[in-house]
């Protein structure tokens, strides 16, 4: 098993690329700064949000997956889901990242 990049770092390099490519980025929730589990949240064009959030695969890796796609007739779902996910962890990082193919920061 690698060893793990600590979430402080991990989030801090997320979002200067972001920042670097053009685009925006802010943290929602501050979690535990050294083995907090990170969620981000990609805002498209429309405002939509879309999460990923780290699974483990059959190789024992952890790979960024989609998770979660906000509705267009229900974005209260999606907040309330990002709310609940918080309470229910509170070591959790939740950063928001609104940057043109924001899914190539997070690719292998």
């Amino acid at each position: 098993m690698a060893t793990r990049l600590p979430a402080h770092l991990e989030v801090s390099g997320l979002i200067r690329r972001a920042q670097a490519q053009g685009g925006f980025a802010m943290v929602l929730h501050k979690g535990e700064p050294d083995s907090g589990t990170i969620l981000i949240v990609m805002v498209d064009n429309q405002g939509l949000g879309t999460l990923y959030e780290r699974m483990p695969q059959r190789d024992g890796t952890r790979d960024w997956a989609k998770s979660k796609v906000q509705d267009t007739d229900n974005k209260q779902e999606f907040e309330d889901y990002l709310t609940r996910r918080q309470r229910q962890d509170p070591d959790l990082w939740i950063i928001e990242l609104t940057v043109a193919d924001g899914e190539r920061l997070i690719r292998g």
